[in-house]
């Protein structure tokens, strides 16, 4: 940021009274202008054993395939956002929601929560965001085409969990080994157990 979108003066960085971390403050006016994480929403839908995947029509990863999800907008819950997602990006209609996998991805400052939900029907098509919608057997899966290593996490813990036939809710982490960019990530249930 450089600008105060309250006043419009410059910015800069300061770690305000009573708080421990540099934020950006405005020297006329006084505004402490807050970064959060961004909140990332999506699901596996799910018909007759088969999850639906898009292909991307946008940067970033343009052609690889990921479960519909995005950004969540103002106003709206975690639910009707991986709704509108879905209708968005494959126009499939869902229900029978159920929060399964939540992700920290602190290094992009993201949260990602997952849901499993069912197909309503079959009738689906590809939105302005893809360039194809296709549902998947866990054997037909491109796996040296997902776009983000969330997505492959998500569907890998999800056939793990189809297989024990039960889906607990889990919370997991996704990050870079210290100076290498390599991926490091784990799952952890609610119980504490690893998956």
């Amino acid at each position: 940021m450089k600008f105060c979108s309250n006043c419009g003066h410059r910015l800069h960085l300061a770690i305000p009274p009573g708080d421990d971390r540099s934020r950006f403050v405005c020297d006329a006016c006084g505004t402490v202008h807050y970064q959060n994480p961004r909140v990332v929403v999506g699901c596996i839908p799910e018909h007759e054993r088969r999850v639906l995947l898009c292909r991307r029509a946008i940067e970033p990863r343009h052609g690889l395939w990921t479960l519909p999800a995005g950004y969540l907008e103002n106003g709206e819950t975690l639910a009707a956002g991986a709704e509108r997602e879905t209708r968005e990006e494959a126009g499939a209609r869902i229900g029978e929601l159920a929060p399964y996998l939540m992700f920290n991805i602190c290094h992009i400052s993201q949260i990602y929560l997952m849901f499993r939900a069912g197909l309503m029907d079959v009738d689906f098509a590809a939105g302005r965001e893809s360039l194809e919608v296709k549902l998947f057997t866990e054997e037909e899966i491109p796996w040296n085409q997902i776009a983000f290593r969330v997505i492959s996490e998500t569907l890998k813990t999800y056939f793990h969990d189809r297989r024990r036939g039960s889906f607990p809710f889990a919370i997991g982490d996704i990050g870079t080994a210290a100076g290498d960019g390599r991926f490091i990530g784990a799952i952890a249930g609610l119980d504490g157990g690893k998956r």
